[in-house]
């Protein structure tokens, strides 16, 4: 019974693989090609900087402004030259010097001028003293200020 079939041809083997693969191809083109006009990324909300009227962009941009190069002589139970900056009242209240931040206006504030080395000729008092913080932590300060210097609630005294 198989003595009678002709001989497969090698050829014909050869052309049936190639028209297959070109198939399998194509068919994983097509298929890409769905899936790239057919695909809706769906964007992962990258933490944005909160507004800089908000208590989240003083806890989250001033803050740790504040905490990394003000806190060890102005901070906690610090309060060199009479300022304690750990508080709203106490920014408000200043120190020796008065107030050091003047809300709504960044230009006017002595916390701006002293951070960026500018402070008055009869005693510049460069905040730190001994670095000058970056132009984008001054920059961020000056944000700060300019929106109302929104910080938490104070707490209550005791």
């Amino acid at each position: 019974m198989f003595r009678n079939q002709p001989a497969a041809d090698p050829h014909s083997t050869v052309c049936t693989t190639f028209k297959f693969k070109i198939v399998a191809l194509a068919l994983a083109a097509l298929s890409i090609s769905a899936v790239a006009i057919l695909w809706r990324p769906t964007h992962v909300a990258a933490q944005s900087t909160p507004a800089p009227n908000t208590v989240a962009f003083y806890t989250q941009r001033v803050l740790p402004i504040l905490t990394e190069n003000c806190y060890r002589c102005h901070g906690g139970l610090n309060h060199r030259g009479g300022l304690s900056m750990a508080s709203r009242a106490g920014l408000l209240r200043g120190g020796h010097d008065g107030a050091v931040i003047v809300p709504g206006n960044a230009e006017q504030s002595l916390l701006i001028h002293l951070v960026r080395h500018e402070g008055p000729a009869n005693d510049p008092m460069p905040m730190p003293p001994k670095s000058k913080i970056s132009d984008a932590d001054i920059a961020t300060l000056a944000q700060w200020i300019q929106a109302g210097a929104i910080m938490p609630p104070d707490p209550p005294a005791n």
